[in-house]
């Protein structure tokens, strides 16, 4: 242990101002080597630690979230570490490059799930790890796997992999995530890569090229706004919430809302752009009248009250969420706090959102407390 502490000691007192260029060069070599000899060591000795339990003697029910807290990474880099580890039994040519620094986890990881499913890949592509970029790695690797499974089987795995998620980063940026069908993903992104070029062109010329990813985005959404219009569903609709004195002075104060539901602030500019340009949009102008005096009685929700659920809460209006507590902001359902059949009326006091989960369990306590039943 003294051994780490005045390694870790030397590292800290390291000083590039003192050292040539070169010598600089010649450290960095050695010390990514180092740094690779210490993942595998440390890869090693969780999954030695997570056999015996150790993780949940210092208070973590799983291995990986255990390693995650100790390194600072998050759980899924400390569940790969892991695997890692444990995979390398049937590649112990692998496994011994690991150790020596050689290789990093993210290549020996590549070559150990290959060798499980395509027998005899380890000396190939070990060699290729050692001279060839990850990139080049993870590609031949695949390869390997892929024409390893049945065709068939294939198919049924990558159609139970679909996939396509979205969330707000630090930002206040949409991301998204995404797994497609190959024949249907390569052709998505041959039309995006067509429209981004054309995008990039025209901004060449008018001197304001970006880097391509940006361009690449911005073909994204305009051929997803160009398919399906500029006055799409409500499930395709932006709102917009703006406080209308930021909208008349254009600049919002401390305290004035101005946003994107569900997303983040905007300036007042993009919200007069999108007035003045923009039908697929909806604007909500907020003075300090609460919202929440819309009624309509009845089961139907109409659409000035829908919006007024869309925006949540006044005076910040960041969005619906499940009324629950979980925070959750994706197919939630409309539920009658006090049910139409005994009475309650569709009015903002009245409904709350809900995941189905939490509606089907409200809607059978209802059933249960007989508030199901018509009044009387």
């Amino acid at each position: 242990m003294m051994m780490f502490a005045a390694c870790r000691c030397q590292l800290a007192a390291l000083d590039p101002d003192v050292l040539s260029a070169d010598q600089c060069a010649s450290l960095v070599d050695e010390l990514a080597r180092l740094g690779k000899a210490c993942e595998s060591a440390r890869a090693r000795l969780a999954a030695k630690a997570a056999a015996g339990m150790a993780h949940r003697r210092r208070g973590f029910v799983e291995p990986a979230d255990w390693l995650a807290s100790a390194t600072g990474t998050s759980s899924v880099e400390a569940r790969r570490a892991l695997e890692t580890a444990e995979g390398m039994g049937s590649c112990p040519a692998t496994e011994q490059a690991w150790r020596a620094g050689e290789i990093s986890s993210a290549q020996a990881a590549e070559i150990a799930k290959t060798e499980v499913v395509r027998p005899g890949s380890e000396g190939e592509l070990l060699e290729m790890a050692k001279k060839a970029p990850l990139r080049r790695l993870k590609e031949e690797a695949q390869r390997r796997r892929l024409t390893a499974i049945d065709a068939d089987e294939l198919r049924k795995r990558q159609r139970k992999a679909r996939r396509f998620r979205r969330w707000q980063d630090d930002l206040g940026m949409v991301r998204v995530s995404g797994a497609f069908l190959p024949e249907v993903g390569q052709a998505m992104f041959a039309r995006v890569d067509a429209e981004a070029e054309r995008l990039r062109r025209h901004a060449r010329r008018a001197g304001e090229e970006e880097p391509w990813e940006a361009h690449a985005a911005d073909a994204v959404a305009e051929l997803v706004l160009k398919r399906f219009g500029r006055s799409g569903g409500a499930k395709s609709d932006v709102v917009f919430v703006c406080d209308v004195n930021a909208y008349r002075r254009g600049s919002a104060a401390d305290g004035e809302v101005c946003h994107v539901v569900g997303a983040g602030p905007v300036p007042v500019d993009v919200v007069k752009e999108a007035v003045e340009h923009d039908a697929f949009v909806k604007m909500a102008f907020h003075d300090g009248v609460d919202i929440h005096k819309i009624k309509h009685f009845g089961r139907h929700i109409n659409a000035e009250l829908r919006t007024a659920l869309e925006l949540g809460p006044a005076p910040q209006f960041l969005g619906e969420r499940c009324s629950c507590g979980c925070g959750k902001r994706y197919k939630l359902q409309r539920d009658h706090i006090h049910p139409v059949a005994s009475g309650g009326p569709t009015a903002r006091a009245n409904l709350q959102s809900l995941v189905p989960k939490e509606h089907v369990a409200k809607t059978e306590r209802d059933r249960r407390a007989g508030r199901l039943r018509a009044p009387p």
